[in-house]
């Protein structure tokens, strides 16, 4: 709040011994010039420093590439279950980006609804959300040229990587989203547009204070079901055991999804889903995977 001017008719006059000791522009009590002066001066540097990394923040690391707040002006109070970051890109996936991103890559921005048919030349699209570095992405969109992957993440190296490995491998159905898959499923994909899900490998968010930022939840499948055609599979998977446990009951408790495991339960992993070098590591240490697959109802 903006502090308001004394009103004239009652504002007291100074005191004139008051102002004698304490005339404008002198220093506290105690303090030199040079001290003002050079407190000044750092509170100066702070603020220009403060003001740099805002810009770098909004700035675009590749001009023509992955803006760095695609959605600015969808400022929302809402929990994420992501924390973008910026980590070191190479010059193989830099090279990606500035060549391959006006043709294959596309900003979250919430200001338009995407004509998937167009994207993708009329292959069926499913949506792919966290593809770290995006070798399991490129391995299924090279056995599978069939169907068009829309592959959205936030990290900035994963999305050159990934650009790269499917040019490298010929694959032209992969498209690249920056941003925020919740605003991409909310505003910019029209209903019963997508053929699937994967969700792979997300965040376990392992702490109990931290689980409302878990991706599957059923506010997020009240999103997901408008935009699956009936029969599209949702399929997620996990090595983390409490939540692949809270996967299972939110979406078997869903209307919309229904299992496919006869059991009720866990799926084997389908062979169209590569072994990741991530899910290899958790097996070395003896975590257990549990794929999910259920279908829109």
């Amino acid at each position: 709040m903006s502090e308001q001017p004394l009103n004239p008719s009652t504002a007291a006059a100074p005191d004139d011994d008051a102002a004698d000791t304490a005339p404008a522009g002198s220093t506290p009590t105690g303090s030199t010039a040079a001290d003002v002066t050079a407190a000044d001066e750092a509170a100066a540097l702070r603020a220009a420093s403060f003001e740099r990394a805002r810009r770098l923040r909004m700035e675009p690391r590749f001009p023509g590439g992955p803006a760095a707040d695609p959605a600015g002006s969808h400022h929302e109070r809402r929990i994420r279950s992501f924390q973008p970051r910026r980590s070191r890109v190479t010059t193989g996936q830099q090279d990606a980006l500035e060549r391959l991103w006006p043709k294959w890559g596309l900003d979250i921005d919430g200001q338009r609804v995407l004509d998937l048919a167009d994207l993708f030349d009329g292959l069926p699209v499913v949506l792919e959300i966290g593809f770290g570095m995006g070798e399991a992405t490129a391995q299924m969109a090279a056995d599978d040229p069939g169907t068009g992957i829309l592959a959205v993440d936030v990290h900035t190296p994963g999305q050159g990587n990934l650009l790269g490995l499917a040019d490298k491998a010929g694959s032209t159905n992969v498209r690249v989203a920056n941003g925020d898959a919740v605003i991409l499923l909310r505003e910019m994909l029209a209903p019963e547009s997508l053929d699937g899900l994967r969700v792979y490998f997300p965040d376990p968010w392992p702490k109990a204070r931290h689980h409302k930022r878990r991706l599957i939840q059923p506010e997020f499948l009240d999103l997901v079901a408008p935009v699956l055609r009936p029969g599209a599979v949702v399929h997620c998977a996990t090595d983390w055991e409490p939540y692949a446990e809270q996967m299972l009951e939110v979406l078997t408790a869903h209307p919309c999804f229904e299992n496919t495991a006869a059991d009720g339960g866990y799926a084997p992993r389908p062979a169209f889903r590569p072994l990741t070098r991530f899910e290899g590591q958790g097996l070395d240490k003896g975590h257990v995977v549990h794929d999910l697959l259920f279908a829109r109802v």
